[in-house]
């Protein structure tokens, strides 16, 4: 049986409807925080998943994910205001089901997403065609590599010696 435009384009004014009904009460229910930056379990989660790819080849020990999550979380506190709520936003996003499946790509839990999941996503955002893609892609890369590369213990690996004597006195 042949599908009606009609019928096409109720179903799809439904679904619609349906998506942004089950949206509305996710962010009613999920309210964004007025102040600063908090470091929730589901950002925790991602950056979890996200980090040990983003590091491929440098991170040689799992044990230091939970560090460099803690060194993100102060890099974004010390952003600006307005900076802090696009990056809770980011997570709020990346953390909804729907669209963690729809626009990240990963069905399942950030907690089971297996690697080649997590490195498809960062790609397909480093690389998608939408401005807004690429920013938080970027956001992203910038937080996690500046707070691995802020680690003195890291340094070695890229063969950076430190800061000069004379400029560290």
């Amino acid at each position: 049986m042949p599908l009606s435009r009609r019928t096409f384009l109720t179903t799809g004014g439904l679904a619609a409807l349906t998506i942004a009904i089950c949206g509305g009460a996710w962010r009613y229910s999920h309210p964004a925080p007025a102040g600063a930056f908090g470091m929730t379990d589901d950002a925790r989660a991602i950056l979890g998943a996200i980090i040990p790819v983003m590091l491929a080849g440098a991170l040689s020990d799992p044990a230091a994910i939970p560090a460099t999550t803690e060194r993100v979380h102060h890099a974004i506190a010390g952003l600006p205001l307005a900076a802090q709520q696009e990056i809770q936003g980011l997570f709020q996003l990346l953390a909804f089901g729907p669209a963690r499946r729809l626009l990240a790509g990963v069905p399942q839990d950030w907690r089971q997403a297996g690697a080649p999941q997590v490195h498809a996503f960062l790609q397909s955002w480093r690389l998608h065609r939408f401005a807004d893609f690429r920013v938080a892609y970027a956001a992203l890369h910038d937080l996690i590599l500046g707070a691995w590369y802020a680690e003195p213990s890291s340094w070695a690996a890229i063969g950076y010696p430190g800061p000069l004597a004379a400029l560290s006195e």
